[in-house]
């Protein structure tokens, strides 16, 4: 079988990068589900900390694998049910982050933002073309998109079919940083390493309160953001955290 993800590690950092160059790394079932079971690893793997999901200089991922699709029916599409894996990405506890440059557009979109933070090239390009094709967002699109940039640009967006650039795409909140294309993956990789010195359940639980947020009304929202802040007075690293800010010295997390 093809590897259509490429994973490694460095030290705490579990890396998955899609590896179809000749498709622009268009999404198919066998690159999500290979995507999702590396996912996975990494989140059940006690000594990875944080992980990096990435593309190439050209494309993060150009969209879906339109070949999958041209010729299925509606029952086709019903029993193949392939958004139901992309629900596995949601429970993915540690933070992902996204190393995008070139396109990311439909299924790259809504990959892209089911990361937590994201990294962008100056030169890459955002969207949800699938109206050019007769079809509209299904994996995601029309409702994080709305979420990031309220309903007056995904609407522009998801109606139009047209492409963001980085500079708008930030602008909007839609992605984290930009930074130049030579830099893209160094920099999402130094945010890695940046968040494996935070003390990782902590890292979870702020990621779980930030993930509610969208989900719940503000006051729900509150509640649940301070039972999880209670939390965390029952681990080590708290003590940890807030000995070694007292002692000014840099704190030692073990995820405990």
């Amino acid at each position: 079988m093809a590897n259509e993800i490429i994973v490694e590690r460095i030290e705490q950092i579990g890396i998955a990068r899609l590896n179809r160059p000749e498709k622009l790394n268009a999404l198919n079932i066998e690159t999500m589900t290979q995507l999702i079971a590396a996912l996975e690893r990494f989140d059940a793997d006690a000594g990875i900390r944080c992980m990096l999901v990435a593309g190439d200089e050209r494309a993060f991922a150009a969209g879906a694998d339109i070949t999958e699709m041209a010729d299925a029916s509606l029952t086709d599409m019903y029993y193949r049910n392939q958004f139901a894996r992309w629900e596995r990405i949601r429970r993915i506890q540690k933070p992902i982050v996204a190393a995008v440059s070139g396109y990311a557009l439909g299924g790259g979109c809504e990959l892209m933002m089911h990361c937590d933070i994201i990294v962008a090239s100056e030169t890459a390009r955002f969207g949800q073309p699938e109206i050019n094709i007769g079809i509209m967002p299904g994996a995601g699109g029309t409702q994080r998109l709305t979420r990031a940039l309220g309903k007056a640009r995904a609407m522009d967006l998801v109606l139009t079919g047209r492409m963001i650039s980085a500079q708008e795409a930030f602008d909007a909140g839609l992605v984290s940083r930009i930074v130049p294309r030579e830099h893209f993956f160094e920099e999402a990789l130094r945010v890695c390493h940046e968040l494996c010195t935070r003390a990782p359940l902590a890292l979870r639980l702020a990621k779980e309160a930030v993930l509610k947020a969208h989900e719940v009304s503000l006051s729900e929202g509150l509640e649940y953001e301070r039972k999880l802040f209670y939390m965390l007075f029952a681990t080590d690293d708290q003590r940890e955290g807030m000995r070694a800010f007292l002692e000014k010295r840099p704190p030692v997390f073990r995820g405990r």
